[in-house]
């Protein structure tokens, strides 16, 4: 995992304009390479779609309940966010490299832990009125991705470690390549081979291994002092940090599932449109993900540093920078949308339930950026916990009793749905943003 390469050191900025431009030279990278993560699941259910209806749901339910199941995972891995880029803004590159070991140890744990209810849930479907045929077919999906498990947990750690020296542009690299050879495999195994779903899912697992490999042979020399043997109280600590992350996005992955679940009771059109603004939802988010992972970089160094006002003015000069990207992308979604609606639907019924859905994602645009990119910051700073109960009270006590009553209650249907998870977020980013200031109103300490 050693390669030769110099850690450069963490520019410092005195000015909003100056940060600006570092947070979108960090930033950009990461977001194009959060977006490539995403297409893994995209590509697996459109290649596989073109073998039956059965295989292309079982691809999507199977990759639901991957992604559902390992975000718990992942969100232990970014607790290395905070805890490598404070200790090289505290110029303790010994230390920053040897956590990163133990990210590798933790990977190897967690997803020895993980792998069981991956492979156990999709047996639980028939219970829930899911066909046996399509359960069981998601099961074989989710078996045979299941070594995909390590390699996009050990991912996580090494990309912690290299937004954490700035070396970013290998991310973006290694994540396109993998999505080539994704779909190259995917095609070749599923519509050549006739291997079905387990080809998709071999696909998958191949690229995986190419993205991981990439992305090791960049991480530069390990500094002397370096301790590569599992140390108990660096999990621990590791832990500590990063459980809440995973909480927290378990909880909002799992309050917009609640959602499709609820609207998919409204019948085939609203769940259509459902998943078509979730889509693209989605897809604008990791533009918001990108800066908040440099977001949470730039505010780490400023911390352990020993920088409050640097860290304060990283983490509010990030989300203005959000609000902006994602204020674009809310003029899109009220000004077009039919453009993007019309790319994965031809359904009359569908295209005039998802413009209305669109209205909405406009809205919630750029609160979605600012509760990613505060969420961000605060991870550089250390505070993970106020987070998860944030999302947790956010989603579960305000926004989903809203969708509840005005999609159900009041007959408003999926956009009243749609409505309630706005609230909710809204709910989430201004706790989220208000937890930020107040926390950099006084000095912050370092993990």
């Amino acid at each position: 995992m050693e390669a030769a390469a110099a850690l450069p050191t963490q520019p410092r900025t005195s000015s909003f304009t100056e940060e600006a431009r570092q947070l979108f030279r960090l930033g950009w990278p990461l977001a194009l390479a959060q977006a490539g993560q995403a297409l893994f699941g995209v590509v697996d259910t459109a290649v596989v779609g073109r073998v039956g209806a059965q295989a292309q749901g079982a691809v999507g339910l199977g990759n639901g309940v991957f992604m559902s199941i390992s975000v718990l995972g992942m969100g232990v891995m970014m607790a290395l966010d905070p805890l490598i880029s404070q200790s090289l803004g505290a110029h303790r590159r010994d230390k920053a490299r040897t956590l990163f070991w133990q990210g590798v140890w933790l990977a190897l744990i967690t997803s020895a832990v993980l792998a069981l209810p991956i492979a156990l849930t999709p047996l639980l479907l028939p219970r829930f009125g899911v066909e046996p045929g399509l359960a069981h077919q998601t099961w074989l999906y989710a078996v045979w991705r299941l070594p995909q498990l390590v390699t996009v947990l050990l991912f996580i750690v090494a990309r912690c470690w290299l937004q954490s020296i700035g070396r970013t542009h290998v991310l973006y690299l290694a994540v396109g390549a993998a999505n080539l050879l994704n779909f190259a495999l995917c095609w070749f195994l599923v519509l050549e081979l006739h291997l079905g779903v387990q080809g998709a899912a071999l696909a998958t697992v191949a690229s995986g291994v190419l993205q991981l490999g990439i992305v090791l042979s960049a991480l530069g020399p390990a500094p002397e002092g370096t301790q590569r043997a599992f140390d108990r109280q660096a999990a621990k600590k590791t832990l500590a940090v990063g459980v809440p992350i995973g909480l927290q996005m378990f909880a909002e992955v799992a309050a917009f599932s609640a959602a499709g679940v609820i609207a998919g009771t409204m019948g085939e059109t609203s769940i259509a449109a459902h998943q078509i603004a979730i889509t693209w939802a989605s897809f604008s988010f990791c533009l918001a993900v990108g800066v908040g992972a440099a977001s949470a970089v730039r505010v780490g160094w400023a911390v352990g540093a020993g920088d409050t006002p640097g860290a304060r003015r990283a983490g509010l000069t990030a989300m203005l920078m959000g609000m902006a990207i994602m204020s674009t992308s809310a003029v899109f979604f009220f000004a077009f949308p039919t453009l993007p609606a019309q790319v994965m639907s031809d359904r009359p019924d569908v295209l005039e339930v998802v413009v209305g859905l669109f209205a909405v994602t406009a809205v919630f645009q750029v609160f979605d950026g600012i509760q990613a990119v505060a969420a961000g910051a605060l991870r550089g700073a250390g505070d993970t916990r106020f987070s998860f109960w944030a999302n947790v009270l956010g989603y579960y006590a305000f926004g989903l009793p809203i969708s509840v009553l005005l999609g159900i209650r009041l007959h408003l249907g999926v956009v009243g749905l749609w409505w309630g998870l706005c609230a909710g977020l809204i709910a989430v980013a201004v706790a989220l943003g208000a937890r930020f200031i107040v926390l950099t109103s006084r000095d912050v300490k370092a993990l």
